[in-house]
């Protein structure tokens, strides 16, 4: 008798557990297995090119030890250029039609773009043209995200660098710092992330700034808020204002903290907290650090994974297509070779 009450007590306890496993949010995004994309694999790169990592680990630390606005720069390089047609290094691209003269790219952190083409040319000289822009930029963002005390991710490699921008209506699609968020969960649907991807996401607000344009708009309930953002442009319109106003130079959740007061700079990051699921993650991230350190990895996990980047060529400069003379080595063959 003690043995079947001691049993029935067991089976008890695993069905409150799994009750109240099932009462709570997943800690991580379900949508966390995403396909790797043809052609592509996580050691592209061993046999080619073995000291990669390296190369640009230690470049990037370099480059946020001088300038701690590499991170951020990083950051929204990397959306701009993976979000509208896959992780091509076609924002890199300078020209007549570069992406970088559309306004959603107003303000890329030149640094940052001089970063990626120097990392290039190191692993060029020391592996040769083996290694694509596309893949250095991918690099470098995990880099940042790690060395931001976050955890790493897997980065597909083998991409190649497209030979084109991104058109005007691909570019377009990304959101603007007055999207409402309607706007934000549709346009992010659309790529295959979910609220919790939006938000977490969004989390790169906890770092970098914008320029006074981006918020001219600015409405909401936090009147105090508000007419401070506008007093301080009003006497210097060129002012760029920290995206976290509480721990501006430090990645964390204070950003959520920050919605939850009414104390975000743009829009559409308090777009956030109108919609029932998009506030409860933000009060979920806002509470538990970690959790949003986890989940946000996840998500770049995931835009690193998009479709693409694998038509192309790998540059000689990370900045303009191969000319007639160049050496054009397509990511297939390097990889063929090493067979």
């Amino acid at each position: 008798m003690a043995a079947l009450s001691r049993a029935a007590m067991v089976l008890t306890m695993m069905g409150l557990a799994a009750t109240l496993a099932l009462s709570q949010p997943s800690l991580i995004s379900m949508t966390t297995d995403v396909p790797l994309p043809d052609g592509l694999s996580y050691d592209f790169h061993a046999l080619s090119c073995n000291n990669l990592q390296n190369m640009v680990r230690d470049a990037v630390q370099g480059a946020i030890a001088r300038d701690a606005g590499v991170v951020p720069g990083l950051l929204r390089l990397f959306f701009h250029d993976c979000f509208p047609q896959g992780c091509d290094a076609s924002i890199l691209l300078t020209g007549g039609n570069s992406e970088q003269n559309m306004g959603q790219n107003v303000g890329l952190r030149r640094s940052v773009l001089d970063l990626i083409e120097s990392i290039r040319a190191t692993v060029h000289r020391a592996c040769g043209p083996t290694v694509s822009c596309a893949d250095i930029t991918s690099l470098a963002t995990k880099e940042a995200v790690m060395q931001s005390r976050l955890p790493g991710y897997d980065v597909p490699l083998g991409r190649r660098d497209s030979l084109t921008p991104a058109t005007a209506q691909q570019v377009g699609i990304l959101p603007g710092p007055d999207s409402n968020v309607q706007q934000l969960v549709r346009t992010f649907a659309d790529r295959g992330f979910d609220k919790m991807d939006l938000v977490a996401l969004s989390g790169a607000h906890t770092v970098g700034k914008a320029s006074c344009g981006s918020f001219r708009s600015r409405a909401g309930e936090n009147a105090d808020f508000v007419r401070m953002l506008q007093q301080v442009c009003a006497r210097n319109p060129r002012h760029l204002q920290d995206l976290d106003v509480a721990t501006p130079n430090t990645f964390d959740n204070r950003y959520y903290n920050n919605l939850q007061v009414g104390r975000g700079v743009l829009n559409s990051d308090m777009a956030l907290t109108l919609d029932g699921d998009t506030k409860n993650w933000v009060n979920n991230f806002a509470g538990n650090q970690g959790w949003f350190f986890s989940q946000f990895s996840t998500s770049m996990r995931k835009l690193a994974h998009l479709p693409g980047g694998n038509i192309g060529e790998i540059r000689n400069n990370c900045f303009r297509r191969n000319g007639n003379g160049d050496s054009v080595v397509l990511a297939a063959e390097v990889f063929e070779a090493f067979l």
